[in-house]
């Protein structure tokens, strides 16, 4: 049927999390470093031109906690260190556990 929603399309909304990160680009690796001011804090090795740390943050998560890339969204600072990210078909407590562990 036309111009209804498919049934996988609402399960995967109907989960998400969303928290802060603060983006330290350039870094010598990638990782999830620490809480700083409310954020989790991110090293990439990208440098912040071209949404080239853009980029590396959403596969940087999408490998970290095992979802697919579409599942990651940077729903605000997409040109700022401080950004609002959007995972959608997972928990905010698997999310949480998930990053904690990588945290180096």
């Amino acid at each position: 049927m036309k111009g209804r929603p498919s049934s996988r399309k609402q399960k995967q909304t109907d989960l998400s999390a969303t928290f802060s990160v603060r983006i330290q680009p350039r870094a010598s690796k990638n990782g999830v470093s620490r809480m700083q001011d409310g954020s989790l804090k991110i090293r990439l090795t990208a440098p912040p031109v071209d949404g080239a740390a853009n980029e590396a943050l959403v596969k940087f998560l999408s490998d970290t906690l095992s979802v697919g890339k579409s599942q990651v969204e940077i729903v605000s600072g997409h040109i700022s260190r401080e950004k609002r990210i959007k995972i959608f078909g997972m928990s905010e407590e698997d999310v949480i556990r998930l990053l904690n562990n990588a945290k180096q």
